[in-house]
C-alpha cells in the first residue's frame, strides 16, 4: 500500500487549493493508498529559520511529527498557489524549518557535494496561478516550479517530481474548476 503525504501550502482554508488537496486525497484513498492530508495553516510552528544553519532552532512538535510523516511516506504531494512567481511564505517557511541538514541532506566533509537523504520517494506539485502557463514558462522561466522541484525536492533525492499547473485561476468559471477537481482526483487515483 502506497503511503502518500499531501501538504496544502495555501494559508486560506476557503481557497481552491484546499479543494484540490481534498480531491487528490479522495482519489488516492479510493485507489487504496494510505493518505495523510496536512494543511500547513493548522500546524503550530514559527516559519522563520532565525539563525539560518549557523545555530539549530528546536523543532516544534508539529514539525517533528511532519518530519516523521515525510520519512514514512512514499510519495509527497504539495498543493499551493504561485504568488509573486513562487510559493507562499507559509510554505517557504515550512520548507526552511523542515528540510534541514541531516534530515533531508547532508554535506560531505571537505567537499562541495552532499548526500541526498530522501531518496526513494517521489513527489507531485499541484500549483495554481493566474499567469498563463506558457507565459510563466517562457517569460518568467518557471521560478517557483524550479525552486521547489530542483532546489528542494531533487536536491534531497526525491525523484521523479511531477508538476501539474492550473491556470489562469482568476478567469476560470465554475465548470472549469469542476473539471480541474475531477482531473486532480484522477491524478490521485493513479497515485502520481
Amino acid at each position: 500500500m502506497k503511503k502518500i503525504l499531501i501538504i496544502n501550502g495555501h494559508p486560506d482554508k476557503n481557497s481552491f487549493c484546499y479543494e484540490l488537496a481534498k480531491s487528490y486525497n479522495t482519489g488516492a484513498t479510493l485507489s487504496g493508498a494510505k493518505c495523510k492530508l496536512i494543511h500547513l495553516i493548522d500546524l503550530n510552528f514559527d516559519p522563520i529559520l532565525k539563525y539560518g544553519y549557523r545555530q539549530r532552532t528546536d523543532l516544534e512538535p508539529d514539525l517533528q511529527k511532519i518530519q516523521q510523516d515525510i520519512l514514512d511516506s512514499d510519495h509527497l504531494v504539495f498543493v499551493y498557489p504561485i504568488w509573486w512567481g513562487t510559493c507562499p511564505a507559509l510554505l517557504k517557511g515550512f520548507i526552511d524549518r523542515v528540510f534541514l541538514p541531516k534530515f533531508s541532506f547532508k554535506y560531505r566533509d571537505n567537499s562541495l557535494l552532499w548526500d541526498k537523504l530522501l531518496k526513494g520517494k517521489s513527489a507531485r506539485l499541484i500549483v495554481t496561478m493566474d499567469t498563463p502557463k506558457w507565459y510563466y514558462a517562457l517569460i518568467y522561466r518557471s521560478p517557483g516550479h524550479n525552486a521547489i522541484k530542483k532546489g528542494v525536492l531533487e536536491f534531497c533525492g526525491i525523484k521523479p517530481v511531477g508538476i501539474t499547473s492550473l491556470s489562469p485561476i482568476k478567469s476560470s468559471d465554475e465548470n472549469k474548476r469542476k473539471n480541474w477537481l475531477a482531473m486532480i482526483e484522477q491524478l490521485g487515483r493513479k497515485q502520481k
